[in-house]
């Protein structure tokens, strides 16, 4: 057996019980699992904001619609005045304004008047109850920023996170 100097002997014990530089290591190991935390964190944020936000959009259309006059009309050309009132709403829940949404930016990205379904109050001659007015979001899809594989590869099929936001909101018609 080799007899080991003393002076690799204190070498060695002092790199053994050394301590320095250990907290950097640990700071690669943990620093990536925070940071996407942090990031899936921001991202799920995201998505709340949209989805309140897009549903702060379909009430304001239904208020909207509440008092508008012209969403019971059964004058001979009922049915263009009842789709140019459907019209304003969605360019309401689209931009917040009724004329046109021309040049102006919608109020999450992506969303166009074809997402906007609204329903007019029951018009039937003899009906009797309470009459609504429903405005409801559909086919919106919410693309997530970070973790999106489809942005990352190129690909517009293949997406790792999919969530369709469609909020509705239904009032009653008080005209």
């Amino acid at each position: 057996m080799r007899k080991v100097p003393p002076f690799a002997k204190r070498n060695y014990s002092r790199l053994v019980n050394d301590e320095r530089g250990s907290s950097i290591v640990e700071l690669a190991i943990i620093f990536p699992i925070l940071l996407l935390l942090f990031v899936g964190v921001a991202e799920v944020g995201r998505l709340f904001y949209t989805y309140t936000t897009l549903a702060k959009a379909t009430k304001m259309g239904a208020r909207f619609l509440t008092t508008e006059k012209d969403a019971e009309d059964v004058s001979d050309d009922a049915e263009t005045i009842r789709q140019n009132t459907k019209d304003r709403a969605a360019r309401l829940v689209v931009c917040g304004f009724e004329d046109s949404c021309e040049g102006r930016p919608s109020i999450v990205p992506g969303l166009t008047t074809s997402n906007v379904l609204v329903t007019l109050p029951d018009t039937t001659p003899g009906f009797i109850g309470p009459r609504y007015v429903k405005v409801e979001i559909t086919g919106y899809d919410f693309k997530f920023l970070v973790f999106n594989v489809a942005a990352v590869t190129n690909s517009e099929t293949m997406s790792t996170f999919y969530f369709s936001l469609e909020p509705a909101t239904k009032m009653r018609y008080m005209h």
